[in-house]
């Protein structure tokens, strides 16, 4: 894997326990934040949940198959852009052709080796998800050097809580996403840690303030958008 700032998120759902045990292994052999589902129903769920960098998905699993839970992400407003990888022992011809318009990123024929998967991922992911491999997030006049760890707005510099830094980084991946409090914890603190979700309103509201501070219309703060009994988003029209 490419070095990155931090850990690239991968949902693998597969209900053989020797294949996904290999996955994960190579996978967080490579620095890969590795989290597993066991059936259809359940990759949906945690898909949802934790918004992963990008989905493997095996095409036969218990409750709900590869190409369904594929079809459901597709539809899905708050999935939709995750990149998925089908994994299959079917390798006809109209069976790739299948899962490609179903809306997978790209299609692997069992048996394959750890490499190849490792591989034709960093090239699902440089093509999808550049965000990942980059030192730097733009959007408008924020830039947020993730590296160095400060934001800066019109030239000046401001340094945020690590806490802020991290939703902000994540706010600005994906401009526009509405993210749940609960979805806000799941990625910043890590899923099932007992926080309660008004600690994201605390850290919102301390963002926002260092974002006005730094404003001459003292109007920053306001491209943090609230959504009622649904999160935060990053305003795209106020940019």
């Amino acid at each position: 894997m490419e070095n990155n700032l931090k850990p690239i998120r991968v949902l693998i759902a597969d209900d053989e326990p020797n294949q996904l045990e290999l996955v994960r292994f190579n996978l967080k052999q490579e620095n890969y934040e590795v989290t597993i589902a066991l059936d259809g129903e359940q990759t949906l769920l945690l898909a949802q949940d934790i918004l992963p960098d990008i989905i493997i998905l095996d095409w036969m699993m218990p409750r709900m198959s590869g190409i369904e839970v594929c079809r459901h992400l597709r539809s899905n407003q708050v999935t939709k852009e995750i990149p998925i990888i089908i994994l299959s022992a079917r390798g006809e011809e109209g069976d790739r052709t299948l899962g490609l318009d179903t809306g997978a990123d790209d299609y692997i024929t069992k048996p394959f080796s750890p490499k190849e998967l490792l591989s034709r991922m960093n090239a699902v992911l440089r093509r999808t998800r550049p965000f990942l491999t980059s030192k730097v997030l733009e959007y408008g006049d924020l830039h947020l050097d993730l590296s160095k760890k400060y934001l800066e707005v019109l030239g000046e510099k401001i340094i945020l809580g690590p806490k802020e830094f991290e939703i902000l980084s994540l706010l600005m991946e994906r401009p526009g996403q509405v993210y749940s409090r609960e979805q806000l914890l799941d990625n910043i603190w890590g899923h099932g840690i007992n926080i309660g979700e008004r600690t994201i309103d605390v850290h919102i509201t301390r963002l926002r303030k260092a974002l006005n501070k730094h404003s001459k219309k003292g109007s920053r703060g306001s491209v943090i958008r609230t959504v009622r009994s649904s999160g935060y988003a990053l305003e795209t029209d106020k940019i």
